[in-house]
């Protein structure tokens, strides 16, 4: 069972003692531990992803049975739900930088020649849907419930989530918590970078807290509640894409004159037959960096939405464990972790084909991965486990398994399936509606203790 054993071997390197600890200890809050560990929850949930199709009470009652978990089910739900947003934030950043460091070099996608220097970094929201209504107070409330909004950073060469912003509500908006994710991926990965956005990240605001750093560029989508002022002294230029397709660039102000804020930008413009694509950066040589190559790469900003589609459809975050904000956000993270995880296995199983990694379907690799997993579970009891994963490995010895295991390891069947030929969609009429389960926890009042009466 090669690919149980290279997660359990990965599981293993990010989720050791010490860094869950560590973790802990810093970002818990006011919140304690005395039977339930952090780390014994971080076993439980993955448990319940990995093994029982997203079931926490199926987990928590089979690890009850082992001896693992000594408290009750319903301790473990509220532990679940009382869990820091803070600290689900760190799980994600410091998980993904052991990640990181096991990741294969060869399996980094290259940017064109003209975008070699740079880290590209893609910027996205993510409204975590589907909260199931186990709370006494959401049952019975029409329509679907949001528990909570991030904003994830995702590393463009390696595919990997770095890291998140994340709020209890909701329906806030993401573009809020740029000045919150930007220095902590500042700390992650090496500048110069190119941050990358769709229009709602096209202000005045976001292009200087993108380029506080000498080095540091950016590429978003226009968006017209910001108004361009073309410059008349600089001449439009014209070409066409490798596809054929024609475009415009343009140099001016990004923002009216008696603004303080404002930017002297490029404007690069996609004709299309229906919706044109504009962009601006700060990329203003036009020869230095050619429009056809900013095109094509902000055509790859799909890619962080393939993300979440894969995280919520693949990786379970379609149903979610608990019923507060601070569980979804805290499953929402581990789910990002998982994927990062796959991402790994999934190189190093390229290497050893000589094939490029995005031939390879992620969401067919978690599937065996996931069979070899409950395998592994039914043959070995924990305590075989345990005892074979107790030394934690160093990361040479890590990357020296993985090429033993995954090297050799192969099925035709991981195959992404050739493209099909798009029909469209079917058009649906649209009635669902979402409600914020922290906006309901928050309006709904409080019980106040009532005072005790006094015998006569």
């Amino acid at each position: 069972m090669p690919l149980a054993e290279a997660v359990l071997w990965l599981w293993r390197w990010v989720t050791c003692e010490e860094r869950l600890q560590s973790l802990w200890d810093r970002f818990r809050g006011r919140c304690y531990q005395k039977v339930l560990s952090f780390p014994l929850m971080v076993h439980l949930i993955a448990d319940a992803l990995l093994q029982y199709e997203g079931s926490g009470r199926q987990s928590f009652e089979k690890n009850r049975q082992s001896g693992q978990l000594e408290a009750s089910v319903q301790a473990a739900y509220r532990k679940l739900g009382r869990l820091p947003i803070p600290l689900s934030q760190a799980f994600l950043v410091e998980g993904t930088a052991a990640l990181t460091e096991a990741f294969p070099p060869w399996a980094e996608r290259e940017l064109p020649d003209s975008l070699r220097s740079f880290h590209v970094v893609i910027f996205d929201g993510k409204a975590i849907k589907r909260v199931a209504k186990r709370l006494k107070l959401l049952r019975g409330i029409p329509g679907g419930l949001l528990g909570g909004k991030a904003l994830v950073a995702l590393n463009w060469s390696t595919g990997l989530a770095l890291a998140m912003r994340a709020y209890p509500d909701g329906e806030a908006n993401e573009v809020r918590f740029v000045p919150e994710l930007v220095p902590v991926v500042r700390r992650r990965v090496a500048g110069p970078r190119l941050w990358m956005a769709d229009r709602a990240f096209c202000d005045l605001e976001q292009p200087a807290r993108f380029t506080a750093q000498a080095g540091d560029h950016f590429l978003v989508r226009y968006h017209p509640k910001v108004k361009f002022y073309p410059d008349p002294e600089k001449p439009e230029r014209t070409g066409n894409t490798a596809k054929g397709q024609c475009y415009i660039e343009q140099w001016g102000w990004l923002g009216g004159p008696s603004d303080q804020r404002r930017r002297y930008v490029r404007r690069i413009r996609l004709l299309r037959p229906q919706d044109d694509v504009i962009l601006v950066t700060d990329l203003l040589d036009a020869d230095a960096y050619p429009a056809q190559d900013l095109l094509w790469l902000y055509s790859e900003r799909w890619g962080i939405e393939r993300m979440f589609q894969q995280v919520t459809e693949v990786f379970g975050l379609q149903g979610l464990i608990g019923g507060t904000p601070q569980a979804c956000i805290f499953q929402f993270a581990f789910c990002l972790l998982l994927y990062n995880m796959i991402q790994v296995v999934r190189g190093y199983l390229a290497a050893g084909q000589y094939r490029q990694p995005e031939e390879i379907s992620t969401e067919k690799l978690f599937d065996d991965v996931q069979r070899q997993l409950i395998a592994w579970d039914v043959i070995f009891p924990p305590q075989v486990t345990l005892h074979y994963f107790q030394r934690e490995p160093r990361l040479e010895a890590l990357r020296a398994r993985l090429r033993v295991l995954l090297y050799s390891a192969w099925s035709d069947t991981w195959l992404k399936s050739p493209p099909q030929t798009h029909h469209g969609k079917t058009p649906r009429k649209r009635t669902r509606t979402h409600h914020s389960v922290y906006r309901i926890l928050q309006d709904h009042p409080r019980r106040k203790s009532q005072p005790t009466a006094r015998a006569p």
